[in-house]
């Protein structure tokens, strides 16, 4: 019931904004699969299938005078488990006051990270698969505090985006640490695109997290490629370290069709891989991960995209070879 309330609660809001003043904007998408674990490191997972919802959001924007905006997004997700029975749980994803004003923006609140914001945009299919860093939990889409961002040179060629946040995502604080992060974009001409990202963030004790990536891609109206290459350091000097690399790419085959892959390297076993929503990696050995499909778009706001993804790995310290994670899939996506 408080769930529904909630929702509720949102649609009187709209109802209320609207009557003083221009309406606000109602938006949102769902995407979700049916798979099959055909091959799988664990084995008490060959074989699992079933129909599931990975996302849907609900967002709420709303303009407030000549400057300023606000947006309210929740999230629901099914359990990226594959035990137990719980039910799609709503979340706050965005909560948002922005000033705007020539190509410059100051955001207090929840707000998006420059982590991999412009990454994600670029690979273009979220619905299919999280990009490198969010499906390897290297950080976070969201973060609460204050950012500013918008174009350091007029002609739009140099972007930043820096922002100081908890360092918790959406949750609350748990410590007096903070996190800050930063982004420098450049955009030469409308087919390159090459960003740097670095963030730090202060634990207690000697647990800082420090985190650089480079990113290129190239872009054409017929398809788009990009490299990423991530690097974190976790707590303190000899603490394990992360590295990863990948490649995507994708084209237009026909006006409703495109191709796309994408081949992810983990130079280092990632200690949090069991933890991997919908697809969990061993946490012992190094990965590599790919995946390719068809998107098919009988309107423009519906996908279909037959895809499978693949998970191969090197030997462990122990010198045993996981076996390997095979999920054929049929993704659906549609905004509204």
């Amino acid at each position: 019931m408080k769930k529904f309330l909630g929702v509720l609660v949102l649609f009187l809001c709209g109802g209320v904004f609207s009557a003083y003043g221009q309406p606000g904007k109602i938006s949102g998408y769902m995407f979700g699969d049916y798979y099959y674990m055909a091959a799988s490191h664990k084995s008490n997972l060959k074989g699992q299938n079933g129909f599931r919802l990975r996302r849907i959001y609900f967002t709420y924007d709303k303009e407030l005078g000549s400057r300023f905006d606000t947006r309210l997004r929740l999230e629901m997700n099914s359990a990226g488990h594959f035990t137990g029975k719980s039910k799609l749980v709503p979340s706050v994803k965005d909560a948002y006051l922005r000033w705007k004003k020539n190509g410059q923006q100051i955001i207090l609140g929840i707000s998006s990270t420059p982590t991999w914001d412009v990454i994600e945009k670029v690979w273009g299919y979220r619905s299919v698969e999280k990009t490198a860093l969010d499906l390897q939990k290297i950080g976070s889409s969201r973060g609460f505090g204050l950012a500013v961002k918008g174009n350091l040179l007029a002609d739009g060629t140099v972007k930043y985006h820096l922002m100081l946040a908890n360092g918790t995502g959406t949750q609350p604080e748990a410590n007096k640490e903070k996190k800050i992060l930063g982004s420098i974009g450049f955009y030469p001409n409308r087919s390159i695109i090459i960003e740097l990202y670095g963030d730090f963030e202060r634990q207690p004790g000697s647990h800082d997290v420090y985190t650089l990536q480079a990113f290129a891609a190239y872009k054409t109206n017929r398809g788009r490629i990009g490299v990423q290459f991530a690097h974190q350091t976790r707590g303190a000097a000899g603490s394990p370290k992360l590295e990863v690399a990948s490649i995507f790419g994708a084209v237009r085959l026909s006006g409703k069709v495109n191709f796309f892959a994408r081949i992810d390297k983990m130079f280092e076993p990632n200690p949090n891989g069991a933890a991997i929503a919908y697809i969990p990696f061993d946490p012992g050995a190094r990965s590599l991960f790919a995946v390719t499909g068809l998107d098919f778009i009988p309107a423009g706001n519906i996908h279909f995209m037959p895809n499978v993804e693949l998970v191969s790995y090197e030997a462990n310290a122990s010198g045993q070879k996981p076996g390997r994670d095979l999920i054929p899939r049929v993704t659906f996506y549609y905004k509204f």
